[in-house]
């Protein structure tokens, strides 16, 4: 059907204002690289609609040169400006008079069906049959980018250009429009759809969270540990200041005869290894035949804030190893340890060796660092300064006494290591649309903080994030012996997952130059939760092997052969042949002095930070 003639007229109006490009100027550099910048940010000519909008060019250009003012020691090449300017003008030039294109057109012609955005934020419908709207997502993506590029354009120090990129990182994420319910169509169409329960539902949930203080991933009113998390049969055997030691319900009528002891990371709860029966690790390995013993760490209370490093070694990792043998009489047992975890199960076994014990028969590292030259990026966050202030306030040396690291900080710090995933995404569903967030075994876990007490972390970030000293014989004392990890002979298997951004597959593969022994290295796939909990019976992902000794993770890899599936299943077969001779199962939990003191999973674990 043919336009009406005012509507062509306006149409024709506003399709002459269709941008041309214009050359990119190139501006030198003043001191503070302001009006570079507002160079590099400069709008085409005559495109007063991107340049005046909340995500435009000029609002951009401010941003970016007080970033850069901000700086101290880095630089950004002219030429890469120059290039990066003129890449700019191009894209917002085109993208104003494709926008253009899609409200002015002349005659009976219909525009061009919207192209996807081509970011999951933006995918909804909402986006994309709402021009204004779709500008908007567009010309944020373009801002995004360049924004981006400038960071990793800048020359200087390496860990201070990670920390720009990190810090740039979490403002062009903070600053999509699709956080913000008045750039939002698919948020604004649920609230006029729903006469604005959404919003009232939002405001609620809002508020439901800074109650409980934090951010809620999941619908946690579907969980309860007990009930339908941390679920495995069992008994806490034996209990102190530090933790509760549970052995669980042998499922078979027969089990090897030396033990299982599991040492999870202390900074979590250890039901990440018992979620649910189907993806449930010690159940899995309580299957396999494995008499299995579990620490539960105790929450740390402000009883606890004073405790240390060697606290934690002595009186938990090296207690459990020695009530698992009393218990059982095995005179080795065979140990893992997963993340922090496995940093304290190693610190421990190097200790005993200094004293002439070696208890372990075997040794399983998940994503564990015993080097920590290869962080990624949890490095940015680690200096001699910010060691100090962490010592000078929550420190065994603080002016006011130690104090806890409450849990609530770390949960917060790991999930703005993905802040889209695990930050903004639920702050548009729980508060913009006013839906619950779906239940979700691991993201439960995964808001169950923990505290821990300030000495203990501090000794730990300085010893090894900062002067990676666990690595070097002899470098720490350690409950009174000199630490030299290479003591530690057992035959061990480490494992790294691909996609780790906490451990580094490539750190993790260090350990295989620490240990003593005969090393395995296996590479899962996924990340550092989701790569280790990867039952055999779910058929997802893969892992790599490579048996042939390797002078660096870059050389393991070349080598390395993809297999589909679980790790899980190699871990077992290599465990097996250290399980030692097939016994009787055991009637009852405990023994030689440890009786059974509660079920399982004792009262730590249900303990809130």
């Amino acid at each position: 059907m043919a336009r009406n003639p005012a509507t062509k007229t306006a149409a024709k109006t506003v399709a002459r204002k269709r941008v041309s490009r214009p050359r990119a100027q190139t501006v030198p550099a003043d001191k503070d690289g302001e009006a570079a910048i507002a160079s590099a940010a400069g709008r085409p000519r005559a495109a007063a609609h991107p340049a005046t909008h909340p995500h435009g060019p000029e609002a951009f250009g401010a941003a970016i040169g007080g970033f850069l003012n901000s700086l101290s020691g880095l630089q950004l090449p002219q030429s890469k400006l120059a290039e990066l300017q003129e890449q700019y003008v191009n894209q917002a030039t085109a993208l104003w008079n494709g926008a253009v294109d899609q409200i002015s057109v002349g005659g009976d012609d219909k525009p061009a069906a919207p192209k996807p955005i081509g970011d999951r934020r933006f995918a909804a419908e909402d986006w994309l049959k709402n021009p204004a709207a779709a500008f908007t997502a567009q010309l944020y993506l373009l801002n995004a980018r360049t924004l981006t590029q400038l960071a990793d354009g800048l020359q200087g120090d390496e860990k201070t250009k990670a920390r720009v990129k990190f810090a740039v990182q979490q403002f062009v994420d903070a600053a999509s429009p699709s956080n913000y319910l008045a750039l939002n169509p698919e948020a604004q169409r649920k609230a006029i759809a729903t006469q604005g329960e959404s919003l009232t539902q939002g405001l609620q949930q809002l508020w439901g969270d800074v109650q409980q203080g934090h951010l809620s991933q999941t619908d946690e009113s579907v969980f309860e540990v007990g009930r339908n998390v941390a679920t495995t049969e069992g008994a806490v055997v034996f209990e102190n200041d530090y933790l509760q030691l549970i052995e669980y319900k042998p499922l078979t009528p027969k089990v090897h005869s030396r033990p299982m002891l599991f040492v999870p990371p202390c900074i979590n709860k250890y039901y990440i290894l018992d979620l649910q029966p189907e993806n449930s690790l010690i159940r899995h390995t309580v299957s396999e035949g494995h008499r299995t013993f579990v620490i539960s760490w105790r929450n740390p209370d402000e009883s606890m804030q004073e405790r240390t490093w060697d606290d934690y070694i002595e009186n938990a990792v090296i207690r459990a190893i020695d009530v698992v043998q009393e218990i059982t009489g095995a005179k080795t047992i065979n140990t893992l340890g997963f993340c922090v975890g496995g940093t304290l199960l190693a610190t421990g076994l190097g200790v005993l060796a200094a004293r002439g014990r070696h208890p372990a028969e075997s040794v399983t590292l998940l994503t564990t660092f015993l080097d920590f030259s290869n962080t990624g990026v949890l490095d940015i966050f680690v200096d001699e300064a910010s060691v100090q202030l962490r010592e000078m306030t929550i420190g065994a040396d603080a002016p006011n006494g130690p104090k806890l690291l409450k849990g609530g900080e770390l949960a917060s710090t790991f999930s703005f290591l993905r802040p889209n995933d695990l930050v903004w995404n639920y702050v548009v569903g729980n508060y913009l649309k006013g839906e619950k967030p779906p239940a979700f075994d691991l993201l439960y876990w995964n808001s169950d903080a923990t505290n821990m007490p300030g000495p203990m972390y501090c000794w730990y970030l300085r010893n090894t994030y900062l002067d990676n000293l666990l690595r070097e014989p002899g470098a720490l004392t350690v409950c009174g012996e000199k630490l030299d990890l290479s003591q530690i002979k057992a035959p061990a298997f480490i494992y790294g997952s691909r996609e780790d951004h906490i451990v580094p597959w490539k750190g993790a593969w260090e350990s295989t130059r620490i240990l003593g022994g005969r090393n395995r290295f296996v590479l899962g796939a996924s990340g550092h939760i989701a790569g280790v909990i990867n039952p055999p019976r779910a058929g997802k992902r893969s892992h790599w092997t490579n048996e042939k000794p390797a002078v660096s993770a870059d050389a393991w890899m070349a080598g390395a052969t993809e297999h589909p599936g679980s790790w899980w299943t190699g871990w077992s077969k290599w465990l097996a042949g250290f399980g030692g001779a097939e016994v009787a199962a055991p009637r009852g939990a405990g023994g030689h002095g440890h009786k059974a003191i509660e079920p399982a999973p004792g009262r730590y674990v249900q303990q809130k930070a």
